[in-house]
C-alpha cells in the first residue's frame, strides 16, 4: 500500500479539541481517594464484626500503606508533566518513583507490629488487599464525574 493511498486524514485544531474534551484524561488522585475509602470500608467492617478497634486499625494501617506511597508516586510523576521531555527521561521518573513506592510500602509493612500494638496481620492484609484492588476498580470503571478531584 502507497502513502498517497492511505485513508488517513489529520484532525484540525477544533476536532482535536473536540476529542480531548469528549475524552478527557482520567485523574489518578481518584484511585488514591478509592484505596482510602476501600480501607475506611475494611476497617468498619473489621472492627464492627470482631468488636476490637485494633482489628479496624491494623486493616485502615493495611490501606494506608498502600495508599500514602502511590500518592507519593502519583505526585512525583505528575509533577513537572506539563514539560516536553525525552522518552528515555519520562521512563527513568516513572521507574524511580515505582522504587521509591514499593521501598516505601515495605518500610510501612515493617514498622506496623511497632505503630499498632496487639496487631492484626490478618486485618492489615485485608486492608492491603483491598487497597490494591482499587487499581483494578479504575481500569474497569473510569466514571467521568471522578476525573474532576
Amino acid at each position: 500500500m502507497d502513502v498517497e493511498d492511505s485513508d488517513f486524514k489529520p484532525l484540525t485544531a477544533e476536532q482535536a479539541q473536540q476529542l480531548r474534551d469528549a475524552n478527557p484524561e482520567p485523574s489518578p488522585w481518584w484511585v488514591i481517594v478509592a484505596q482510602v475509602v476501600a480501607g475506611l470500608i475494611v476497617a468498619g467492617i473489621g472492627w464492627g464484626w470482631t468488636g476490637r478497634p485494633v482489628v479496624g486499625m491494623s486493616a485502615l494501617y493495611g490501606a494506608l500503606a498502600v495508599a500514602i506511597p502511590a500518592a507519593l508516586f502519583v505526585r512525583g510523576v505528575t509533577r513537572g508533566s506539563a514539560q516536553t521531555v525525552l522518552a528515555s527521561a519520562a521512563m527513568l521518573k516513572f521507574f524511580v518513583w515505582e522504587l521509591i513506592k514499593l521501598v516505601l510500602t515495605v518500610a510501612f509493612l515493617a514498622a506496623a507490629p511497632w505503630v499498632i500494638g496487639d496487631l492484626s496481620w490478618l486485618a492489615m492484609l485485608a486492608g492491603i488487599v483491598a487497597a490494591m484492588k482499587m487499581y483494578w476498580v479504575a481500569l474497569v470503571v473510569r466514571p467521568r464525574f471522578l476525573n474532576r478531584i
